[in-house]
């Protein structure tokens, strides 16, 4: 699937290309998939949005607060000195889940969001001058989107958008024709989250590089699906949320390259991120904790480098082939509904299955999936201007994960007939 093969290099540990991904296995690691909803079992459809955690992530975060309940990289005693330990093992696995050159580098933060705007108000806007442009596309989410016009209202810069086909997808030629010499910041989602549609990252990089820009990647949807090798893609900012990647929420991750970040100034003050303080002035940390003001989501950070255990421990193969094949499976049970229409049917794209259903409002939709134990989002995905680019108001969207199974998109199907009969 373009940047998101599995590499030859992954991260994670390579098994003989005939290891069958056992589902079922899988779905015995997560607690919230074991219970009904109404007298259904639940089916959880709503992946894009939020994971669901396996055990080992629920039970890393709860020893944090039943045994090392501290806080961090101040405290001389034993607790404190357990809790960072742990919280910085977290930080050097998600290093290495993004092949990121170093810690440093390595920045923990809320999520995606905060990340874009670090990146944003930190970087951008200081920088950036009127006549300067901002070129980012037309299916990015809302955090992809706003963070940038304050950068632009603020600065003078114009921000610029690359528009999508009616598959869903940014061609590299109409991304093309939107840089120029004024382009100084390039900022894309590696995968939609509102379409599923897979953005060729390392292709967009290198056009994006050629004309001199800075490049932020909104990692948020991508990384759950495949490994990411932040030095292969060769971007300057890389960012991803924890609670997509089947880990806490409020946790997230920024990489930055180092040359960037050291002469970036923060744009959040307070404890940890300062070397000096005086009423006069005051110096900064060393990276990353610069731009780590107050007292972290320590939990949080340690739940996700159980999360990121779990995921790297899955054969990339395996997994790529069973998240394949139920999208396939999904995408043709769609198509065989009548009264269904997909939205966003692009070539490359990861389990996402956004549709519309003729008579029936989306969120009509999804109350009576919900009724029947179907869990999917509806609305505009915080992509209102990808949904007015389809003239539609919102969709209904089912999205897949690592435990989904054919069985789960029967019972999407059986849901749809259902809301057919009522509202035909």
């Amino acid at each position: 699937m373009t940047d998101l093969a599995p590499r030859k290099e992954s991260r994670r540990v390579t098994a003989p290309a005939t290891v069958v991904f056992d589902v079922q296995r899988v779905r015995a690691d997560f607690p919230a998939l074991h219970q009904q909803i109404g007298k259904h079992p639940l089916v959880y459809l709503d992946n894009a949005a939020t994971a669901l955690k396996p055990q080992s992530v629920i039970d890393a975060v709860s020893s944090v607060y039943a045994h090392d309940c501290a806080n961090i990289h101040r405290g001389v005693h034993t607790l404190s000195q357990r809790a960072t330990q742990r919280y910085e093992d977290a930080r050097d696995k998600a290093r290495r889940f993004l092949n990121a050159p170093s810690v440093e580098e390595t920045i923990f933060v809320r999520g995606t969001t905060e990340g874009i705007n670090l990146v944003a108000h930190s970087y951008a806007r200081p920088r950036l001058r009127e006549g300067d442009e901002i070129l980012i596309t037309e299916l990015e989410h809302h955090s992809n989107i706003v963070p940038w016009q304050l950068v632009a209202q603020a600065t003078g810069a114009k921000l610029v958008v690359a528009p999508v086909n009616d598959a869903g997808e940014v061609t590299e030629e109409a991304f093309a024709n939107k840089l120029s010499a004024r382009t100084k910041v390039v900022s894309f989602a590696h995968v939609s989250n509102a379409l599923g549609t897979i953005l060729p990252a390392k292709r967009f990089v290198e056009l994006a590089k050629a004309v001199g820009a800075v490049v932020c990647i909104d990692g948020a949807q991508a990384a759950p699906h495949a490994p990411v090798d932040v030095q292969d893609l060769g971007c300057d900012f890389y960012a991803f949320s924890g609670h997509k990647v089947y880990g806490p929420t409020g946790i997230g991750v920024l990489f930055g390259k180092r040359e960037l970040l050291e002469a970036m100034v923060p744009y959040q003050g307070g404890g940890d991120m300062i070397d000096r303080v005086t009423f006069e002035e005051t110096t900064w940390n060393a990276l990353p904790y610069k731009f780590e003001a107050g007292t972290p989501h320590i939990a949080g950070g340690i739940g996700l480098g159980a999360a990121i255990d779990y995921l790297t421990a899955l054969e990339p193969s395996a997994l790529a082939a069973h998240e394949r094949d139920v999208l396939e499976y999904g995408t043709a049970k769609l198509h065989d509904v009548p009264g269904l229409r997909l939205i966003g049917t692009a070539k490359h794209k990861v389990g996402v299955l956004s549709f519309l259903m003729s008579g029936a409002h989306p969120s009509d939709v999804g109350t009576v999936l919900d009724q029947v134990g179907v869990a999917v989002r509806t609305g505009h995905h915080c992509t209102q201007p990808l949904m007015d680019r389809f003239g539609i108001p919102a969709t209904a969207r089912a999205s897949m994960a690592l435990y989904t199974t054919r069985a789960d998109i029967d019972a999407l199907v059986a849901g749809l007939h259902l809301v057919r009969e009522m509202f035909s």
